[in-house]
């Protein structure tokens, strides 16, 4: 059973930084490209940042150059890591990882959504 499960959330003032946990277990999941996603208050779900098997990375524009996602890969488990810097106020939102496959340049997520963690930016 595959079980994915997100931590390291929390309240920040702008311009700080946290660093956000996923661990994904019960398959083989070194093969799989995997994401970080996010829902701002009354907003629709948005892909943040995806990293394929090889460790390449795309941002969504808003976040480049301030978060970076990277991946550690062992036997059936994959531990996600999404470092965010100079957090701002429409940086908050709930946060979920997934693992899952890019179809051409299109991410699509395999996994069931965990319970998310809440990051909260404030002024």
């Amino acid at each position: 059973q595959v079980r994915v499960v997100e931590s390291g959330g929390g309240s920040v003032q702008v311009g700080g930084s946290l660093t956000l946990s996923c661990g994904v277990s019960g398959s083989i999941f070194s093969n799989k490209a995997a994401g970080w996603y996010r829902q701002p208050p009354g907003k629709q779900r948005e892909l943040v940042a995806t990293i394929n098997d090889r460790g390449k990375t795309n941002y969504l524009d808003s976040v480049k150059g301030r978060f970076s996602l990277t991946r550690e890969d062992a036997k059936n488990t994959t531990d996600l890591y999404l470092e965010m810097n100079n957090l701002r106020p429409d940086d908050t939102a709930v946060y979920y990882c997934t693992v899952g496959t890019f179809l051409g340049t299109t991410y699509y997520p395999e996994t069931n959504w965990g319970q998310g963690t809440q990051v909260s930016v404030s002024s």
